[in-house]
């Protein structure tokens, strides 16, 4: 099951980073705020492009934690701004965008797939996997 986790979380990261990462360019022109938007998408495809193989490499609670923080992030700012026209918020701009497309749901998805499999992963798996150095010295040799 631990395999499986990984893998969707990774997978959902890698659409939500593609699909930022193609839109970057066209919300160079979003109005407001001293952070551009498309600097906020290229941030977000790139975090979540990082943290995607990390939590291949290592099942560990802190990546699990990481990618649900990094999924929950993109899930709660694409709701936000698809359904309320909230303007610029401090430094970020405007990006109310009420209409769904194909890319828009497919990011949704990615990031809901990589969420719920993240938040799966971090309640499921074991601490303290690796055998501590008090077991491994009074081990008998044989």
């Amino acid at each position: 099951m631990g395999y499986v986790l990984r893998v969707l979380v990774a997978a959902g990261l890698i659409a939500d980073a593609v699909v930022h990462w193609r839109f970057a360019p066209e919300m160079r022109f979003v109005p407001g705020g001293s952070i551009h938007a498309d600097t906020l998408f290229y941030a977000q495809a790139v975090v979540a492009a990082v943290v995607a193989p990390l939590v291949l490499a290592h099942a560990r609670r802190w990546t699990y934690a990481l990618a649900l923080l990094v999924a929950a992030s993109a899930i709660g700012a694409l709701l936000l701004y698809s359904y309320v026209d909230a303007g610029a918020i401090g430094p970020l701009p405007n990006m109310h965008d009420p209409v769904w497309y194909a890319e828009k749901t497919q990011a949704l998805v990615g990031e809901g797939v990589a969420g719920l499999a993240a938040l799966a992963g971090l309640l499921t798996v074991r601490r303290g996997t690796r055998p501590s150095a008090e077991r491994r010295v009074t081990e008998p040799v044989r």
